[in-house]
């Protein structure tokens, strides 16, 4: 089972899959024009623009609920792993992927936008929803729904709970049955409370955890101030292979820096799109706009926090695929929390393990409550009101189960399963955005054409031809008030 496991795991990551997540953001970036640099004062203005209402979040709650999922233990162990096994040149392939990948985020998130429904009181979207009304192919929305909600509520919570406990465990000694019952008594109390109260949640703690890594990144780059130039272009050379260090393994740099870009912005894979549904907006490009400047967030933002660290202090080890050392600075370290813990503690002792584990805190507890609303989107999506209630206590139920018995033991196979998953998520996604981006790039066409007017634009699917985006053309969309 386990080789099985691994091995489907390795099929769904492989090479083709980046090779389309580029490719995509490549087609999308140019489909939009390059919106991602264009419209760089409209991600600004619309991200605090708008508000909440009894049945959606704002488009700032929305993305710190999405950044919720993107910012996570990917963002201090992926960008390490990257470095590890590609050197320093992957980070400048993250950024690239960061940087198509926004026109991508765009177009899944302003979909989810389009075909969003005001279910059970609230609204609801994402890829189930826009696979069934933009494709009309209902079977492939129930494959993506079910897929995501088993990874989301059973297999995944437990591997981000597993990185907190054992991170706790080893800077302060914290018990792991301990920490398992504090995180999941905090759990409880904000996924009981629904969407508002995640939403207040993420509101709240995204932009204190990424503005508190971000300084701590800056005072251990500014007590590394004179080696910021030859770092940078350390970084550009080995990404092109233009250094003798690392040239050999310029396939390297790209394979990991765009993988772990990928993983760690989830541009592509659907994830952002379902809290893209819920936000409360005049028009869907507003919010596909705001979601495109949180993957810049993500990867050029937190990722870059990491890796400059890490690569400043010289506190990393590279090996080449045989498994020979490039670089080796930290004995035998294993590339993950372990290389960031290392750059801090060179600038501040005694205060990397610390940091580095409340970090750790932060970024995988609030990943925990995205994945929640994940699955419950896509419970809700499968129910549609029947039974639905009952379905999505025992998803809360699950869930914590899950969190818990990730505190105080974890293994591999879940690890991989809950990748399994993520790589269903993702190829049907992609798929199903190469097909269904059309709309996605009308609502932009749309969107600018009313702002060239002076207007604050508000979206009317029969005058640009959209069909079956149902919501926009209901009376309840005419009666709302998102000035």
């Amino acid at each position: 089972m386990g080789h099985f496991v691994e091995w489907l795991n390795g099929v769904l990551w492989s090479s083709p899959l980046i090779y389309l997540a580029l490719g995509i953001g490549i087609l999308f970036s140019i489909m939009t024009r390059f919106m991602q640099l264009r419209l760089i004062k409209d991600m600004i203005t619309q991200l605090f623009s708008g508000k909440s209402s009894d049945a959606g979040i704002s488009s700032f709650q929305a993305m710190a609920v999405a950044l919720s999922g993107r910012v996570g233990t990917g963002n201090i162990a992926g960008t390490a792993t990257a470095i590890a096994f590609g050197g320093p040149g992957a980070v400048f392939w993250m950024w690239a992927i960061a940087f198509l990948g926004a026109s991508t985020a765009y177009v899944e998130s302003t979909l989810a936008q389009i075909y969003k429904v005001k279910q059970d009181g609230q609204y609801r979207g994402g890829p189930a929803y826009y696979i069934e009304k933009g494709m009309g192919k209902k079977w492939y929305a129930v494959i993506f729904a079910v897929s995501t909600a088993i990874a989301m509520a059973f297999l995944m919570p437990g591997v981000q709970a597993n990185s907190i406990a054992n991170g706790l465990q080893n800077a302060f000694g914290l018990s792991t049955v301990v920490t398992g019952i504090f995180i999941v008594l905090l759990l409880g109390f904000i996924i009981f409370g629904g969407i508002k109260r995640i939403a207040k949640t993420a509101e709240l703690v995204v932009p204190f955890m990424a503005v508190g890594y971000v300084l701590v990144s800056l005072i251990v780059i500014a007590f590394n101030i004179t080696e910021l130039p030859s770092i940078i272009a350390l970084i550009f050379k080995s990404a092109f292979g233009l250094d003798s260090a690392f040239g050999g393994i310029l396939g390297m740099a790209i394979s990991w820096g765009v993988k772990r870009g990928i993983y760690s912005n989830e541009a592509g894979q659907g994830s952002g799109a379902h809290a893209a549904g819920a936000a409360e907006v005049s028009h869907p490009a507003k919010q596909g706009i705001v979601q495109a400047f949180s993957v810049y967030i993500d990867t050029l933002v937190v990722c870059s926090a990491t890796a400059f660290m890490i690569i400043i202090t010289g506190m990393y080890n590279t090996v080449r695929p045989d498994n020979s050392y490039i670089v080796k600075r930290l004995g035998d370290v294993e590339p993950g929390p372990g290389y960031t813990q290392a750059a801090v503690e060179s600038v501040l002792p005694g205060f990397g393990s610390g940091f580095v584990a409340i970090a750790l805190f932060f970024f995988a507890f609030t990943t925990i409550m995205a994945y929640y609303y994940m699955a419950e989107t896509n419970v809700a999506y499968l129910t549609r009101g029947r039974n639905g209630q009952i379905a999505m206590f025992f998803v809360k139920i699950a869930l914590l189960a899950t969190t818990f018995y990730g505190c105080i033991r974890t293994a591999k196979v879940a690890w991989d399963l809950g990748d399994i998953g993520l790589g269903i998520m993702c190829w049907l996604n992609l798929i199903a955005i190469l097909i269904l981006f059309k709309p996605a790039m009308i609502a932009l066409k749309d969107y600018e054409e009313q702002k060239k007017q002076g207007l604050d634009p508000v979206f009317d699917p029969r005058k640009v031809g959209i069909k079956n985006a149902d919501f926009w053309e209901s009376e309840d969309f005419k009666k709302r008030d998102v000035s």
